[in-house]
């Protein structure tokens, strides 16, 4: 049964540049309708997923702290009865570092949020400009000492190894992120997506994106710096303090079943992968007509089930334990992985193996996406 809920809210203010997420800009979006059809899409969900108390909830977006909070405690009142809570259980919610949406901060608290993600994304007003961010470095700064007064927890984005950016640079602005205390860092090297307006920039030459080698060495500056401070990583891209790793994302790499609802949302749940209409409008149109918001609905077969757990758990410092998900899914252990280029890397110095567990060292890390087509087994990825 799941045990986590993600909610999407599509509404952006503007379109990032690098953005690839489900996210649209609207003149006017009615609350009263959209409270109706994320809460009809959830209970949807419930009556097929429900049976243990939720302990993670998650709003990401799109721009969640758009949302008013009287529409997320509604939400969460819902869900409350639909599932029950955890009496542990996280809530987070996506915000902008704006002083409009600080301002709603404390009702968001109220209403139950518990851990707030703040997009800063850079400590540099240039940097904001070319990310097309609409906030400046004072006003973040003032949002994140907001959260701080009325969230438990608090973690802050940014997105380094940018066009023409040097260790030292990034030294600086990654010292003064430390500084803030918040006890999560979600550090993202910029990625340019296809069918985003930096694509097409790229394209037309107007920047040249940051090389590999140096991105490297600013991604072993980073795990550095943030382990010096208490703060390592425990995913790839993500650093916490001791206890305070997200929950909710956690239950992803870990390949735990969760319920999607809402614009575009994604799920995992006895089996089955669901996700939802993009376009808010034909969300909308499907909530009216079939009582949800599901577009496609697809069960997984055990073999891509346990690739799926392979490639999401490898991201996580603590790896994954190879015998556990042999038995989890009924695959055959040797299966799972290829012996041969197990062995290899693992001289290399890029992987790490205690007993059954099996684990991307800080070097394997930043290979990431190519030891994971090395290491996989060759049923599994064409299963």
């Amino acid at each position: 049964m799941a045990r986590a809920l993600y909610i999407h809210w599509p509404f952006c203010l503007k379109k990032c540049p690098y953005c690839d997420f489900n996210s649209h800009v609207r003149e006017g979006v009615d609350m009263a309708q959209w409270q109706g059809a994320l809460l009809a899409d959830m209970r949807h969900e419930a009556e097929i997923a429900a049976g243990e108390p939720l302990h993670s909830i998650f709003f990401g977006g799109g721009t969640p702290s758009l949302m008013p909070p009287t529409l997320v405690g509604a939400l969460l009142e819902e869900a409350e009865q639909l599932w029950g809570f955890d009496p542990a259980i996280e809530i987070t919610l996506e915000g902008n570092p704006s002083s409009v949406e600080a301002s709603n901060f404390a009702a968001l608290a109220a209403a139950g949020v518990n851990r707030i993600s703040l997009g800063v994304q850079s400590l540099e007003d240039d940097t904001l400009h070319f990310l097309g961010r609409l906030h400046g470095v004072d006003e973040a700064l003032r949002a994140v000492a907001t959260a701080q007064e009325n969230f438990d927890r608090v973690s802050i984005d940014l997105i380094y190894a940018r066009p023409g950016q040097t260790g030292e640079q990034w030294a600086g602005e990654l010292a003064r992120a430390l500084s803030l205390g918040t006890d999560h860092l979600s550090l993202y090297q910029l990625t340019i997506e296809p069918n985003t307006r930096f694509a097409t920039d790229v394209r037309l030459n107007k920047f040249s994106p940051l090389e590999d080698d140096p991105a490297a060495d600013l991604y072993a500056l980073t795990q550095e710096m943030t382990t010096a401070k208490g703060l390592p990583a425990y995913e790839i891209s993500n650093h916490a303090r001791t206890g305070q790793q997200s929950r909710h994302n956690l239950t992803y790499w870990r390949y735990q079943d969760y319920c999607g609802i809402g614009p575009g949302a994604h799920g995992r749940r006895q089996g089955v992968a669901t996700e939802r209409h993009k376009k808010p409008e034909n969300f909308l149109a499907s909530v009216e007509a079939s009582g949800h918001g599901i577009k496609t609905e697809r069960r997984l077969g055990t073999s891509e089930q346990a690739s799926e757990a392979l490639l999401v758990g490898l991201r996580l410092a603590e790896g994954v334990d190879l015998a556990a998900l042999a038995t989890r899914f009924g695959i055959d252990r040797a299966a799972l992985v290829d012996a041969e280029r197990l062995a290899l890397h693992r001289e290399l110095g890029l992987v790490r193996q205690d007993g059954e567990r099996i684990a991307l060292t800080s070097a394997g890390m930043p290979l990431l996406d190519a030891l994971l087509g090395e290491i996989v087994g060759d049923g599994l990825v064409s299963a």
